[in-house]
């Protein structure tokens, strides 16, 4: 067994619940890299080895690859995170900046959407990841993720250098902790840290946007420790379409809703969710608290191997052949909530303003609206400073697109 210590609960719910420091088997890890691994391993272990003697921020590597970019370079890097419990953690992701030479740069890091579990869902490996985004429901797209940055080239036009992790997990070693959003929050200002120490002319003042998933690793980018900006100062943060982790868990609908009946097709989501926020916490949360024999094959075999939506077809089709995927009577409840509630955005006053951008068709095609709303209500009542836009004819894969000029706009006065 090899320890890992479980150091964030939220302060309301750790007298309440007591969580003992974690302990995870770490048998048959290999070491993987980000476009470099061939085919992503079916047997790879869900569990990453422990790291020691490391200090997060630290730049690992740096590999310059070609940018279609106009008037950019950028590279592949590697370096060191921490996630939501001070577990060190090995990441990848790109930094793109202006080929102009320069000096103090405005720094933006960008936190993408909902890819996946695993290496097959690595933004970093896709062909030409260094370009604007393009979403999996795109007619031109020839990927199963969404990747890239939304309006790339303007951000590098007005002299941001871009940085975009691909989330511990997304090819490096362990299974990603899917919509931990502190996890992904110290994954995206780590990073922004990192790339400080490369010669691209990165300064200290730090913007921040991210759309779905990222939405809620940006919004949790407001709301970190001080030890983690380091000297790093946060002037804003958009979330585009946030996903919440305690937001999620505690109105079920849409995504979530199987969580209050078994009996309903559980969407992929809902299993990643789960899935993540039980590999952030492996020693006080099981799968079988959640999920039947056949939800644990499932997640077990697929997780590194499919990507968001393949993942989502392969839940889908098994519970209608073969039954329920979630426990009808989920067991240890008490402890699932603090693991949440701990990994969460929208339990802390934001540190830095905040600009909201909601996708309003159809109430929300992903992202319930309700839930948009919510994080609003959450950050006004928490005494943070949120402004928000909404899109009405924007869905949820749209959104970035539109809403990118405005965020922007609103960081560069920021600066």
């Amino acid at each position: 067994m090899q320890r890992r210590a479980f150091l964030a609960v939220a302060s309301a719910l750790a007298a309440a619940t007591q969580i003992p420091k974690a302990q995870a088997k770490n048998k048959g890890v290999e070491s993987v890299t980000c476009g470099k691994s061939g085919v992503p391993s079916s047997t790879k272990s869900r569990f990453a080895p422990l790291i020691s003697g490391k200090t997060p921020g630290t730049l690992i590597s740096q590999e310059e690859i070609g940018a279609s970019v106009s008037g950019a370079r950028a590279w592949k890097v590697r370096y060191i995170s921490k996630d939501v419990n001070g577990v060190l953690n090995e990441v990848s992701g790109l930094v793109i900046a202006p080929t102009a030479a320069g000096k103090n740069r405005k720094l933006l890091t960008w936190c993408h959407g909902t890819t996946g579990l695993g290496d097959s869902a690595c933004p970093s490996a896709q062909p030409d990841p260094v370009r604007d985004l393009i979403s999996y429901f795109d007619a031109p797209s020839t990927q199963q993720i969404d990747y890239g940055v939304p309006g790339l080239q303007s951000w590098i036009n007005d002299g941001y250098v871009v940085c975009a992790t691909d989330y511990q997990g997304l090819g490096t070693p362990g299974q990603h902790q899917y919509v931990v959003n502190r996890t992904q929050a110290r994954d995206a200002v780590y990073l922004a840290q990192a790339t400080r120490q490369m010669n691209v002319g990165a300064g200290t003042k730090l913007g921040c946007a991210g759309w779905s998933q990222g939405g809620g690793a940006a919004a949790a980018v407001a709301e970190l420790d001080a030890a983690d900006y380091g000297e790093l100062k946060l002037v804003g943060t958009a979330p585009m379409s946030p996903g919440v982790a305690n937001i999620a868990y505690g109105m079920p609908k849409g995504l979530t809703a199987a969580l209050g009946n078994p009996s309903i097709q559980p969407d992929g989501h809902l299993l990643m969710v789960l899935a993540g926020f039980q590999i952030a916490n492996p020693d006080v949360l099981k799968l079988s608290d959640y999920f039947t024999p056949l939800g644990i094959e499932i997640i077990e075999t697929s997780w590194n191997i499919q990507p968001v939506h393949h993942f989502g077809d392969t839940v889908a089709r098994l519970f209608r052949l073969k039954g329920a995927i979630m426990q009808s009577n989920p067991k240890n409840l008490d402890r699932w909530q603090a693991a949440i509630t701990a990994g969460s955005a929208a339990t802390r006053k934001p540190v830095a303003p905040v600009l909201l951008c909601m996708d309003m068709f159809d109430g929300g095609t992903v992202v319930p609206v309700t839930w948009q709303t919510a994080y609003a209500a959450k950050v006004q009542q928490l005494g943070g400073s949120i402004k928000t836009i909404e899109y009405p004819n924007d869905d949820h894969f749209s959104l970035p697109s539109s809403c990118a000029p405005a965020a922007r706009q609103w960081l560069n006065e920021l600066f």
